[in-house]
């Protein structure tokens, strides 16, 4: 049998240069790490960019503007969006767009460090044509503002049309932060809200809960991106977060979290975070020597072996298989021992006539210490292949010794 027809038929080259090969894994590879690492900081990669009102919505009611003048004037503003992060003694901006968002942990997280509440003000709609922005659909229901902080802390939210007047900063230490009134002003009031920036009749639009470092803005539009297009109103924005924050605060965070931005911890991402970074790097390392191990060929190449050798080996090789198969093995010590008598008897010249008794009796005085006629019945009595084994090679061992 042909190697063609075991092999299959062979062509000149190989389907698949090596090189093509190795791109392929490349590439493999590479997408696969891609999806990890996208998978791990998917979250944190989101944009932002969907006209809500939080510290990454470059819409009119978002606060985007305001970051980014924080980063322009060196007060290091960072977004939020990890959980656990909230125990910064930093001054912490939280946005909630409705009075539906659960603030227990926050606040409870922030109950002796210094947090600054925005309430919400308008009903937005998205663009249908650039949808990082909005349209205004008008004031939400009181309702919205004044459940922000419900049921533990009861505030009334008021609304009125102003001239853009400038309203009025009741501590004497926070003179900076001077803000002209928005087109129409929303205030709170309530039990243990007090005052810091209120209106000329009193009305309070930032104010302080009781005793406790947790600050509220009635009104957005203080520091949204419509309200800092007024340099005025901007530079008493950054005025306001600079009051508000610890004298050897190092950032502000802005926390997006509560619009449905945040990240939480993930298995997946600490692969890629010190310090399991090294023990993911190291089974990189480890794979990718592998990998050129496999690809590049070591010691001399094996031929490729017939399925049915050619001569007396493969006549001997079926053989012995098929009596191993047919499990014969244990009959084999007889014939073995015939086998042997027979050519001793050929290379003595004795004659073919002569009876097998006598050959045996010649046979036994040609050695000293063992004689053929003992082994010869040793092997035809063998019933196991292990006894026919040991009894052929006592045999072969006498056979050497005859014929010295």
């Amino acid at each position: 049998m042909s190697e063609i027809s075991i092999h299959g038929e062979r062509t000149g080259e190989n389907s698949f240069r090596r090189g093509t090969v190795l791109l392929i894994i490349i590439v493999g590879i590479a997408a696969f790490v891609g999806m990890l690492v996208l998978g791990a900081y998917a979250p944190e990669l989101r944009s932002g960019k969907n006209g809500g009102a939080h510290a990454l919505s470059n819409a009119a009611t978002g606060y985007s503007g305001i970051v980014r003048l924080a980063e322009a004037t060196g007060r290091n503003p960072q977004i939020l969006r990890q959980d656990y992060l909230h125990d910064s003694e930093d001054l912490v901006v939280l946005t909630p767009e409705r009075a539906a968002t659960d603030l227990t942990e926050v606040l409870r997280s922030r109950a002796t460090k210094a947090t600054l509440l925005v309430f919400p003000k308008w009903d937005t709609e998205r663009d249908a044509t650039k949808p990082a922005w909005v349209r205004v659909a008008g004031l939400l229901p009181k309702r919205e503002p004044e459940g922000v902080l419900a049921p533990d802390t009861k505030l009334a939210i008021g609304r009125r049309k102003t001239g853009g007047e400038m309203l009025v900063t009741v501590p004497a230490h926070a003179e900076g932060v001077r803000f002209p009134a928005p087109p129409v002003l929303q205030t709170a009031r309530g039990d243990g809200l007090q005052p810091i920036v209120t209106d000329a009749a009193g009305r309070i639009v930032l104010g302080r809960i009781g005793d406790s470092p947790l600050y509220v803005l009635a009104d957005p539009d203080l520091l949204n991106n419509h309200g800092i297009a007024d340099p005025r109103r901007a530079a008493a924005g950054l005025a306001l977060l600079d009051f508000l924050n610890s004298t050897d605060a190092e950032a502000i965070y802005f926390d997006v979290t509560l619009n449905g931005l945040g990240a939480s911890k993930s298995p997946l991402k600490l692969m890629f975070d010190p310090p399991f970074l090294a023990v993911t790097l190291a089974i990189a390392a480890a794979l990718l020597l592998a990998g050129l191990q496999a690809l590049v060929r070591f010691g001399v190449p094996l031929r490729p072996r017939r399925a049915i050798a050619f001569g007396k080996a493969a006549l001997v090789d079926n053989s012995a298989a098929l009596v191993r198969k047919a499990r014969r093995e244990g009959r084999l010590g007889g014939r073995y021992a015939d086998m042997v008598r027979d050519r001793i008897a050929a290379l003595l010249r004795l004659p073919p006539t002569m009876p097998a008794d006598k050959v045996e009796k010649r046979l036994d005085a040609l050695t000293a210490d063992q004689n053929f006629s003992t082994l010869a019945a040793n092997a035809a009595n063998a019933g196991t292949p292990e006894s026919v084994l040991a009894a052929a090679r006592a045999l072969h061992h006498w056979q050497q010794e005859a014929i010295k």
